[in-house]
Formats: structure tokens, C-alpha cells, sequence
């Protein structure tokens, strides 16, 4: 078929999507209008443009390459990311796929001394272990745009979120949203947008009531989203101290040193009305604003397509729109997974708040219910007192010596697990490293790696309760028979595991 053809055929698609404000198609389609140099989301509420004034993308970045400038009223940087699975794609794909990931996640946190974008791009391609010509080749064929536009279009959304939703000053946007001096941010956002950073925050029709105590961003998902269960299982998990979860809040500390170079707080709280999350978090943090809103939508899987995932997984019990929790901190993650090992829920969170009331470190926060952060990877390794003298501290808060010594190596090889740890990162080199560390089994890595990574094909091995639900007996016989019935959820099996996971507990 003629690709032009075709192409018209596509927009004519997106336009009865748009015309049904087709609430599916959030984040994976945006639309500019060309009478008014504005685009917009599907589900803007604004009349809708004639046909022949639409152009259709895919991408706020591809967008904004074609002089639109992003609506106020639907606010496109608010719009949930892709949610694509990219565990199934080809490898050009994937590294493409990882290179916007990696550059969501970093678009904050600025350049070289002289301000030049290339310096992000080229470390990019140096941490995906290709050259600079061929990032931005399959880059620009994957997403339209040069990692530039997009990490440039990145920028801008981030600072349009901050200017609308909270009372940073001007300056400091400017820097959180990863520009080095504030005569180049209002440059590229005047040359950008047609209008000045000021008069966008005084223009903004919905922007959201700031407060003096913390830092506030609004992040959208794709409907329909379980809350309820992703809040009772962070609920069930939450360390007295550290984390504290009700009917429609999560709140948290950070340690310092994973956001900054001091500690902080977060927290996020589900809109009832809309599907909507409003974030707020501490000062403290906001250098790293691009990074932390980020390592949000990702702790609360607010990037994930449900429709997708439930048709994958009809025959599997559970209601609609479940998400995988994240993790946070990878590296809280991983001691919290050694102490689980086979210990019930409710005994290893035990076992976290020991840990943390001993090797934690007090932090502020607005709530007398959070008031401690989770031990840095410093605190428990071998640096002070040696590996031995920390193991026989764990040991007397009720942690038995092969998982305290498991714990210590891992906060002593820290460093060199980190980067294998970071986001959408292969699980398999992760997996790796960490088995290579004794008292840390096949389980327990993959775990890890499902909910630090967002690993949405991970399927651990042996896992009892997954055996439980699908009934069968524990064995090499059984565990092969349940692997060969999870091929049928792929790309999806980390969300069948846990829709097994769930089949086996009270109805609430």
C-alpha cells in the first residue's frame, strides 16, 4: 500500500479518536492544530479542531520539532509515558526505547560546564555502549526526532510542570529543569513556547494550589487503575518510620544521597475525581525534580496501558487495571527482598524497621509518622567496624547471619550494582551480579530486578505462592509446568504473578 495512503488512513483513525476524546489513546497520541500552533492530548476538552487543521504525533518531542507549543488547558507534560513492553522488541528498538528512558529520568539534571546538550547525548551513548552516530540514527528512527529535540522538549515540559504546579521561583526552575543559566532557559523558552516562564505561570487555567512546605507536580494515568490493591500492597510492605500509606496516600522519606545530596520526603496522593496524581515533594529535592518525577510514574507504574495488559491476562482472576509496584530505591529494595526471604510479609517488614531504627538516619519530614530514612548502602557495609562487626549487629536484631552477611555484601558491592539497577536497565546482568553474592538465590534476584527494573515479562523461579494459585505441587516438575503456562502471558507475566499473588489473600 501506498505509505501516503496509509499515513491518511492512520490520521483518519486518530481523528475519530480525538473526535471520541478516546481516553486509551492518552500518551500515545498527541494532535497539533495548525490555525492555532498548539497540541494537544485526545482528551483535551476544547472544541475540536476541523480534519484538515490536525496533525498527528506520536510524541510531545515530535510536536514541538513541528513549532507547536504545548496546550495549557491538557497540559501534554503531564500526559503518562508509552507503557509499550519494550522486553519483546528488536534490539534497536529496545536501545531506543532505553535512550528516551534514561534521558526522562535525567533531562533535569543539566550539562557540562558550558551548557551544551551533546554532553548528556554522548554519555548517553556511552552508558548504552554504542557511538553518538548510531544513538542518534536509530533515535531518529524510532522517534522522529534527535535525542536532542527530545531531551530539549523534556526539558521544557518539565519546567512548564513546575512552573504550573508549584511557587519554585523562576530561577530555580530554570535549573531543576536541567538549564545551567537562566538567560538560556528564558531564550529556549520563549523561542519555544511564544511567551515568557512568567506569563505562563500567570496564564495557566489549571494550575494547582501550591504550599509552603513542599514542592507540588501533577502526573496523569491511563484509566482504569486498581488503587486499592497497589495501596494494599505497598500498605502491607511499609516500614513504621520510613513509609506510611492510607485510602489514597503513599508518604515516604528519601535518604540522602539517592535524590540529592540531602534527605527528603515525598508524597503522592490519588486525585478521586480524575485520573490523576498530585506529588509533592520536599525542597530539598528539587535540583533532582526531573529525576524524582520519573522514579514516581515508575514506582507506581502510572506509564502502564491496562487495557493491554488485562486483554493479555483475561483468563487470570483480578479486576482491571492492576499495576506492579516499583521500587523506589533499588537498593532499600534489595535488602528488603533478602529479609523476606522465606519469612512472611509481616516478619521481614519487623525485621526493616529494626534495621532502620539502628542503622537509619533521622530525617524531616511534615508528618510525625515519618520521621527516619532507610540506612544509605555506606551504613551497612564493611567501611566502619568491619563486615563481621555489622553482621553481629544484625544478627542481634533478630536477622539471621547468612542473610546479614548477604546484606553486607551488597551494600559493600553497592557501587557496582547501582548502574546495572537503574531503570529499564536488561534484568539479566542484574540478576547475574546479584546471585553472584552468597545467601542471595534465584528468587530473590528476580524479584529484585521485576519491581527495580519495572521488568513487566519477569516470572521468578520456584515461586511457591504463584505454584499455590495455579495448584500445584512444589518440584523441578511443577515449576516447569508453571513456566511453560506463563508463555501465554508474555510480555506480561510480572503482572499475571502478581494477579496469582493476590488470588490467595482474603477479599479485602
Amino acid at each position: 500500500m501506498d505509505s501516503s495512503l496509509q499515513r491518511t488512513r492512520d490520521d483518519d483513525a486518530a481523528y475519530r479518536a480525538l473526535l471520541a476524546r478516546d481516553a486509551r489513546l492518552d500518551g500515545h497520541l498527541f494532535v497539533g492544530v495548525t490555525s492555532t500552533g498548539v497540541y494537544c492530548r485526545p482528551i483535551c476538552r476544547v472544541r475540536t479542531p476541523r480534519r484538515e487543521n490536525c496533525r498527528f504525533f506520536d510524541t510531545p518531542a515530535q510536536a514541538e520539532a513541528a513549532a507547536f507549543r504545548p496546550c495549557l488547558k491538557c497540559r501534554p507534560e503531564i500526559a503518562p509515558g508509552s507503557g509499550l513492553a519494550w522486553s519483546v522488541m528488536d534490539a534497536s528498538r529496545t536501545l531506543a526505547r532505553q535512550a528516551t528512558q534514561w534521558l526522562d529520568a535525567h533531562a533535569g539534571d543539566g550539562d557540562g560546564a558550558d551548557g551544551d546538550a551533546t554532553v548528556g547525548v554522548a554519555a548517553l551513548a556511552r552508558r548504552l555502549g554504542v557511538s553518538d552516530r548510531h544513538l542518534r540514527r536509530i533515535f531518529a528512527a524510532e522517534h522522529g526526532v534527535t535525542p536532542l529535540q527530545y531531551l530539549q522538549t523534556r526539558r521544557l515540559l518539565l519546567a512548564k510542570q513546575l512552573l504550573t504546579d508549584s511557587d519554585l521561583p523562576v530561577s530555580q526552575v530554570a535549573f531543576a529543569s536541567g538549564f545551567r543559566s537562566l538567560r538560556r532557559f528564558n531564550a529556549a523558552f520563549a523561542g519555544n513556547y511564544r511567551l515568557s516562564p512568567t506569563r505562563l505561570r500567570r496564564d495557566a487555567p489549571d494550575a494547582t494550589p501550591t504550599e509552603r512546605d513542599g514542592i507540588c507536580a501533577t502526573l496523569a494515568y491511563r484509566a482504569p487503575f486498581d488503587r486499592a490493591t497497589l495501596l494494599r500492597f505497598l500498605g502491607q510492605r511499609a516500614i513504621a518510620g520510613v513509609e506510611h500509606v492510607d485510602a489514597l496516600r503513599v508518604r515516604r522519606s528519601v535518604r540522602a544521597g539517592l535524590w540529592g545530596a540531602h534527605a527528603g520526603w515525598v508524597e503522592v496522593e490519588f486525585m478521586p475525581s480524575r485520573p490523576q496524581v498530585r506529588l509533592r515533594f520536599a525542597p530539598t529535592l528539587a535540583r533532582r525534580a526531573g529525576g524524582l518525577i520519573a522514579a514516581v510514574r515508575r514506582w507506581l507504574d502510572l506509564d502502564a496501558d491496562p487495557l493491554a495488559i488485562d486483554a493479555a491476562l483475561a483468563g487470570l482472576p483480578g479486576g482491571a487495571g492492576l499495576r506492579l509496584p516499583g521500587g523506589f530505591d533499588a537498593f532499600e529494595l534489595s535488602v528488603r527482598a533478602i529479609l523476606g526471604q522465606q519469612v512472611t510479609v509481616a516478619a521481614a517488614r519487623t525485621l526493616a524497621r529494626r534495621l532502620v531504627d539502628r542503622f537509619g538516619e533521622p530525617v524531616a519530614t511534615p508528618w510525625a509518622e515519618v520521621q527516619r530514612a532507610f540506612p544509605a548502602p555506606e551504613a551497612l557495609a564493611d567501611a566502619v567496624g568491619g563486615a563481621e562487626s555489622i553482621a553481629a549487629e544484625l544478627g542481634a536484631l533478630g536477622i539471621i547471619r547468612s542473610r546479614g552477611a548477604a546484606i553486607v555484601a551488597v551494600a559493600h558491592a553497592w557501587p557496582e550494582i547501582a548502574p546495572l539497577a537503574r531503570p529499564h536497565a536488561a534484568p539479566e546482568p542484574l540478576i547475574a551480579r546479584l546471585r553472584a553474592i552468597p545467601g542471595v538465590g534465584p528468587w530473590t534476584a528476580s524479584y529484585v530486578a521485576m519491581r527495580a527494573l519495572g521488568w513487566v515479562d519477569a516470572f521468578p523461579p520456584g515461586d511457591v505462592a504463584v505454584l499455590n494459585a495455579l495448584g500445584l505441587p512444589r518440584g523441578a516438575r511443577a515449576e516447569r509446568e508453571a513456566e511453560q503456562r506463563s508463555q501465554a502471558w508474555r510480555p506480561w507475566r510480572a503482572y499475571a504473578v502478581l494477579k496469582l499473588w493476590n488470588s490467595l489473600e482474603p477479599t479485602p
